[in-house]
């Protein structure tokens, strides 16, 4: 690059890095770190706002855009910004689903996933909490009541809710939850079915809608309760293993229930309506702390299973069969801090703790992806990090649980907790 253009580009960032962080209420340390990050991922596509899931080879991602968009947007200070995000895929939905992801070689969309747009509905709510502003939620309300009739009458990939509230998403050859992981026709961690974390989004979705439609689509509204009401009493007796102390991960067509110990489970406990409490709630964190936390963030399969893989390495054939069946996911530890302060109470303690858990994360911004987070860790220690060197929701996760459980506060650690 000519010596002019690195000037250039020099001032424009001296200059922009102050207006980010005076938007997001003038941070320090890790978290001011977090926000210029945060900058990053935030794109234009064709005069619409989205966001890259990744570096170096990520485009945008519905379900990653969703999930980020709290802390990249909400938390930063970015709320306009969020508006043509939550825009953009809404105006791409088709049938009740959001695309799965904009491919860069295609301006035609892909839309096989089942989560993506019940984390959309997740998003527009978490907009109008943050904001209050309920009248461009209501703009967006065709959208979320088209997903909703999607799912409930049966949409593309064999998406549909049955008779107990529960959905299912069974098409064969398709990759339909975030483990996504596929090799030429192999689906790694195909999870056909009825998927725990799915269907505790499709009960956040109801009940975000049920909340927010009362003065938009009262009527629709109401149903939404009474359909909710169904699937939270579905969910618990179907998922619960009473033995085991946790939520299957999967419940399958025929009713075979899938008992490994993942991470998803935590999304009944960390959206913002759990479907468990009390002694459930905690022994959920207790088998997910004791098999999957890691300093770098979760496990995506206990390491007492068969198909466990300690390492995310070699070919693309031996990493995509480790890439949801061991590796740890960063992104993973904003449900984790969430559910571990909702199941054991929102005080003094449980944010010491959650800070000492963060430590490692926001030291990492020192290695890798200088000032950014890794996507995904080797899943037996040391932990080194693997795949994309920047990623947008582990860096988000970091962001909302700074606006949310610390309120904003300094993420550095205190000295009493310093250990």
């Amino acid at each position: 690059m000519p010596d002019q253009q690195i000037v250039q580009a020099n001032q424009q960032s001296s200059r922009r890095i102050p207006e980010l962080l005076k938007k997001a209420g003038q941070p320090t340390g890790a978290a001011a770190c977090l926000v210029v990050a945060a900058d990053a991922y935030i794109i234009e596509r064709n005069d619409a706002t989205s966001v890259i899931a990744g570096y170096p080879w990520f485009t945008d991602w519905g379900r990653d855009a969703m999930i980020s968009l709290p802390g990249l947007f909400l938390a930063t200070g970015r709320a306009s910004e969020a508006v043509g995000v939550l825009a953009t895929f809404a105006n791409a939905s088709k049938d009740g689903l959001i695309p799965n992801r904009f491919p860069d070689e295609s301006v035609t969309p892909e839309y096989n996933t089942v989560d993506a747009s019940l984390w959309f509905i997740y998003a527009w709510w978490k907009y109008g909490q943050y904001t209050g502003d309920w009248q461009f939620c209501a703009q967006l309300w065709p959208t979320v009541r088209s997903i909703i009739d999607g799912y409930r009458l049966g949409t593309q990939f064999n998406i549909h809710v049955n008779e107990r509230g529960l959905v299912c998403a069974a098409a064969e050859g398709f990759q339909l939850t975030w483990m996504d992981a596929k090799v030429g026709d192999w689906v790694v961690t195909p999870r056909r079915g009825y998927p725990v974390e799915v269907n505790a989004l499709w009960y956040n979705a109801l009940c975000c809608a049920a909340q927010v439609g009362r003065n938009i689509d009262p009527q629709f509204a109401d149903r939404c309760v009474e359909w909710a009401k169904q699937t939270r009493l579905s969910f618990v007796a179907t998922f619960w293993l009473s033995d085991a102390g946790y939520l299957a991960d999967l419940i399958n067509q025929n009713g075979k229930v899938d008992t490994s110990l993942r991470p998803n489970q935590l999304l009944a406990l960390s959206l913002p309506f759990p479907l468990l409490a009390g002694e459930q709630a905690r022994q959920v964190l207790y088998a997910v702390w004791k098999h999957l936390l890691t300093p770098m963030g979760l496990r995506s399969l206990s390491p007492t299973h068969p198909d466990y893989h300690p390492y995310y390495q070699g070919n693309q054939l031996k990493r995509d069969a480790a890439y949801h069946q061991g590796t740890v996911w960063a992104w993973l530890i904003g449900p984790f801090i969430t559910a571990y302060r909702y199941a054991y109470g929102r005080n003094t303690n449980t944010a010491n703790i959650s800070r000492r858990l963060l430590a490692p994360l926001l030291d990492h911004l020192t290695s890798a992806g200088l000032g950014h987070i890794s996507e995904v860790f080797m899943a037996d220690t040391p932990h080194k990090a693997c795949g994309c060197f920047a990623q947008a929701w582990s860096v988000a996760e970091l962001l909302r649980l700074w606006a949310e459980e610390f309120q904003g506060e300094p993420l550095e650690l205190p000295d009493a907790i310093m250990g």
